[in-house]
């Protein structure tokens, strides 16, 4: 069962609680598997050229099937956030994004 994020409805820039640019932490978590990094690291860089290896933390869960990553992007746009929620979310490997 894949779980998604929900996007919500377009906000005016007026009543959103982010700031842009600013540092985004996001949250992706998949089944353990030897390239889950590195898919999501390259599917991040798409929506931000800036982001690399350190800007990323990984966790395996207690009994180690499945990974989490917090990616930390530099988020421009809320049109960016949203293209990179909804890539990561339709991703195959991801299970959840938050």
């Amino acid at each position: 069962m894949t779980m998604a994020a929900t996007i919500p409805p377009n906000i005016p820039p007026s009543e959103s609680l982010i700031e842009y640019p600013s540092d985004f932490p996001i949250k992706v978590m998949g089944l353990t598997h030897v390239e889950f990094t590195t898919t999501i690291l390259q599917v991040v860089q798409k929506h931000d050229p800036t982001f690399h290896e350190g800007k990323l933390e990984a966790r395996p869960s207690a009994k180690g099937n499945y990974t989490g990553l917090t990616v930390v992007v530099r988020a421009t746009s809320r049109e960016q956030l949203d293209a990179l929620y909804t890539e990561l979310s339709g991703h195959p490997m991801v299970k959840v994004v938050l």
